[in-house]
């Protein structure tokens, strides 16, 4: 990172992307504030960082937030957080919990009850990793916002 200097005050020519960050009990109404924090945190990033983001893509970020949120509440036992990142190239959505269980992804089968929320996580970020972290595990889903401009 270059650091530069006018009038004493010192400026880095490395801008830094737009975070929003919340943690969440689990309590009832936990994962419509998860998403609530989502749809502003997009709408700033279209604002400040002029990110094409599209109806699509917004919609595919808002289930991801849902989808990682749930399965954060649902199997893990205490409080998570919500993280998100981005900036008019990418968008990460990070959700950190207390379980050190990485999530599985079941092979796809519609007669299936349940269990597909990481199918679909798979199916709509550009990269979903998972690892596990000294407070449990963290599941980050990155959306390539210049490959989707490409694509669509």
């Amino acid at each position: 990172m270059n650091e530069r200097s006018i009038d004493g005050a010192a400026f880095t020519d490395a801008v830094r992307p737009l975070r929003k960050a919340a943690e969440f009990s689990g309590e009832p109404g936990c994962i419509a504030a998860a998403r609530m924090l989502a749809v502003r945190f997009l709408q700033q990033l279209e604002a400040e960082w002029f990110a094409a983001l599209g109806e699509r893509t917004t919609g595919d970020l808002l289930l991801v937030v849902s989808e990682l949120v749930t399965n954060a509440e649902r199997h893990s036992h205490g409080p998570y957080l919500l993280e998100l990142e981005g900036t008019d190239q990418q968008v990460l959505v990070t959700v950190y919990d207390s379980s050190t269980t990485l999530p599985h992804r079941y092979e796809r089968d519609p007669g299936r009850l349940g269990g597909h929320g990481l199918e679909i996580v798979h199916a709509l970020a550009d990269r979903l990793s998972a690892e596990r972290v000294p407070v449990g595990k963290r599941v980050q889903a990155a959306f390539d916002l210049e490959r989707r401009r490409v694509s669509t």
